[in-house]
């Protein structure tokens, strides 16, 4: 079973307080900004005037818009990244390894695609924000990306694909989920059917056509 640590894949919300409402508010606007217009467009004035806030009043959550962006993008990646967790494991440690896979895919596109703000501000923005700031994301990234790899590595023997065209694999996959941002919208189908299109685009190409 892929093994994702729960303090990396957890985004659940903190107790309720006034201060952590105001908090939840400040990144749940934020991150609605964030994806719709950029990270350069979007001041810590255009975050506190849509909260209904002075500007001011968001120091006392946040010491920047950096620090903001950061909390956005972790919570966008962990969101995901929780996602598949849970679906995986509520197969059992010995499920197939082809349903784990579009298991998998079908929780990443769920969360990607219903929970639309924080996934997409971080899919979004990744590229714009500063140098800093990105490198403090990478980690959990990099984990996500790594329990993609071994979702990947269990569907086919070493000996039939290499670690290289499975690194690629996961590369593509990745990008192509990612990508249904881009033109995704209800009516034209729904998520679950995507997700089953693509599973089965990548597990025919890995499987040599068996799927």
């Amino acid at each position: 079973m892929v093994r994702v640590p729960t303090d990396a894949a957890s985004p659940a919300d903190a107790p309720d307080s006034p201060a952590n409402a105001s908090r939840r508010a400040i990144l749940d606007t934020a991150a609605r900004l964030f994806r719709v217009d950029g990270y350069a467009a979007v001041s810590l004035r255009d975050i506190a005037a849509a909260c209904g806030m002075k500007a001011g009043s968001l120091y006392y959550h946040f010491a920047s818009k950096d620090a903001i962006v950061a909390e956005v993008l972790r919570i966008g990646v962990e969101r995901v990244y929780h996602e598949v967790r849970v679906a995986i494991e509520a197969l059992g440690p010995d499920a197939n390894p082809e349903w784990v896979f579009r298991t998998a895919v079908k929780a990443h596109l769920r969360a990607l695609l219903e929970s639309q703000d924080y996934t997409s501000a971080n899919i979004r923005i990744f590229g714009q924000v500063p140098h800093e700031v990105r490198s403090g994301h990478l980690q959990v990234r990099d984990e996500y990306e790594r329990a993609w790899g071994e979702i990947l590595s269990r569907l086919v023997p070493r000996t039939t694909v290499s670690v290289d065209e499975l690194r690629l694999t996961r590369f593509f996959l990745i990008g192509a989920m990612n990508g249904t941002l881009e033109w995704f919208h209800k009516g034209q189908a729904s998520v679950d059917e995507v997700a089953e299109r693509y599973s089965t685009l990548v597990l025919r190409g890995l499987l040599g056509g068996q799927t």
